[in-house]
């Protein structure tokens, strides 16, 4: 259960940031474990259960896994882990479009649970 409850969270958040323009470095690429890791904080947000907005550590931790995918193999493949393990978690996309916002992310893009990871820069 622990495993579905971490995909939730991957899955959401790996939509937004891998749209991203993030910075062109090589450096500190984020794998999709650590990712995951990363945004357990946001998992009872994003499935719709209390609170019903994302906390602090969610958004710290959102914004943490959009600074370290620093490359579009990186953004790429990130995306990929996102939709596989979290297709079936019962993310709802409403929430994952709420995050930019709530959490002050610039996402330039529309976030979209059907997004085509190849097309990633």
């Amino acid at each position: 259960m622990e495993k579905k409850m971490m995909g939730c969270a991957v899955w959401a958040f790996g939509l937004m940031f891998l749209v991203l323009n993030a910075s062109g470095s090589p450096s500190n690429d984020i794998s999709c474990k650590d990712a995951i890791t990363t945004l357990i904080p946001c998992q009872p947000f994003l499935v719709g259960s209390d609170p019903a907005s994302p906390t602090a550590a969610c958004c710290l931790g959102a914004q943490n896994v959009v600074k370290q995918a620093t490359t579009p193999e990186a953004r790429k493949a990130l995306c990929e882990c996102f939709k596989k393990s979290g297709k079936d978690m019962g993310v709802k996309p409403e929430k994952v479009k709420q995050i930019p916002d709530l959490c002050k992310i610039d996402v330039p893009v529309p976030i979209d649970p059907d997004v085509d990871c190849s097309k990633i820069q």
